[in-house]
């Protein structure tokens, strides 16, 4: 099933639902990309780990993460060409989880490499300290940065009220760009990980979202409507294309639905 909202999904923000989610993304982004990158290049997905300490009262709680992350080189000499990186909940709220991410970062910046970070949580703090003051939304969904200037920040903000943007993807400094659009990477993971079935919307937001006040009265709203409403807010473009009970509601309200986009 689709995920319920149009862009960001604050409920994925668990503990025991993110780890997951970040695998099926980095799947359904490689995916994604594929098609987009020539016979020069050649995508791999790569992992990080680290381990996290929990202190309660007197002991100490140590867990292991794994965390995928997507690179592509260069067919000829398997020069890093650009990373592709997920934050994780851990790389935002935990000390060990921030370093391993800025090592990654490190390594990149190291081989001169372009480096794409998709950042779709709330809660914690951005790993990588940049100049946000002309940011005008309070999410950067992406952030990139390029290896001719590693110091500058392409910024494509998102947020939960709206449909998570397309971005430019840097290969090569002597190659085009490549667009790619992180709704449809966000939505496959979401309906090949089944997440919809792991959720359940009537129940509060996980405690440690940070939200603004806008966008939990926004929640409220759009997740009390019944669910033939929410269709048919799909159907008016408001909400991200869903498959079948979409096309179900839009011959029941003879409207014929657009064909779905891969």
């Amino acid at each position: 099933m689709p995920t319920p909202l149009p862009g960001m999904n604050p409920y994925l923000e668990q503990p025991r639902l993110w780890p997951a989610f970040h695998k099926q993304f980095i799947a359904a982004a490689y995916q994604v990309l594929l098609p987009g990158l020539v016979d020069r290049y050649r995508a791999r997905i790569s992992a990080r780990k680290y381990t996290s300490e929990l202190v309660l009262f007197t002991s100490v709680t140590r867990e292991e993460h794994t965390e995928e992350y997507i690179e592509i080189r260069s067919r000829i000499d398997g020069r890093l060409i650009t990373l592709l990186d997920v934050v994780s909940i851990g790389n935002r709220t935990t000390a060990s989880g921030q370093a391993a991410c800025l090592a990654t970062r490190a390594m990149a910046l190291h081989e001169r490499a372009n480096i794409v970070e998709i950042d779709l949580l709330t809660q914690g703090r951005p790993p990588v300290t940049m100049d946000r003051t002309k940011v005008t939304d309070p999410y950067c969904a992406v952030t990139v940065c390029r290896s001719n200037s590693p110091d500058r920040h392409e910024i494509y903000p998102g947020g939960v009220q709206k449909r998570l943007p397309k971005f430019k993807l840097p290969l090569a400094a002597d190659d085009r760009d490549t667009v790619q659009d992180l709704q449809i990477m966000f939505q496959r993971a979401y309906e090949l990980g089944n997440f919809d079935s792991l959720i359940d919307l009537k129940q509060p937001l996980p405690a440690d979202v940070v939200l603004s006040q806008d966008d939990r009265d926004w929640l409220k709203v759009v997740l009390a409507e019944p669910e033939c409403e929410r269709v048919d807010a799909h159907l008016a473009g408001s909400l991200p294309v869903p498959p079948a009970r979409i096309v179900a509601r839009a011959l029941e309200l003879g409207v014929r639905p657009e064909p779905l986009r891969p």
